[in-house]
């Protein structure tokens, strides 16, 4: 299980970043990826995202529920490992509605086509640098000079409640 520490490293990954790069398995059993912007930052263990119904996602999704969420957020990526659920909850959906999403949907809240794709994470990979990047570069730099390995950052994989 993830640590105190771990926890709150993912909680400020994720906080920092906007789009999920979310990878689902279609019918004949490619993996397909797509953007998506994230919808709730405050991680609890789900990672929330306003898409149609139906949709060749959301069919994909009842299929095979098992997704990745890729994020990246300027000082770091996570990779969320985790089961994908279709969700029509009037009271989820009025919580996280925004101008973001009414963009998406010809008929606003209303629009029968609106549904929030719910992940719940089972593990999580990150990496992380508090460096500041010209910092990073420079580590790169001599390593490729000396021939050693350059420590960029925090490398983890956390088994999540989910």
């Amino acid at each position: 299980m993830a640590t105190q520490d771990e926890t709150e490293r993912l909680r400020a990954l994720i906080d920092k970043a906007r789009i999920g790069i979310i990878t689902t398995v279609s019918a004949d059993g490619q993996l397909v990826s797509r953007p998506m912007t994230l919808e709730q930052r405050e991680f609890d263990g789900d990672l929330w995202f306003f898409t149609e119904d139906p949709s060749h996602k959301t069919d994909e999704v009842r299929a095979n529920p098992q997704v990745n969420v890729a994020l990246q957020s300027g000082k770091g990526w996570v990779s969320i490992a985790g089961e994908a659920h279709v969700v029509k909850d009037a009271a989820k959906i009025d919580e996280l509605w925004d101008t973001g999403a009414e963009a998406w949907f010809e008929g606003g809240r209303d629009d029968p086509k609106v549904a929030l794709l719910q992940v719940s994470a089972r593990t999580a990979e990150y990496w992380a640098s508090d460096d500041p990047k010209p910092v990073v570069l420079f580590k790169y730099a001599k390593a490729a000079v000396t021939g050693g390995r350059p420590d960029v950052g925090e490398a983890r994989t956390v088994e999540l409640d989910g």
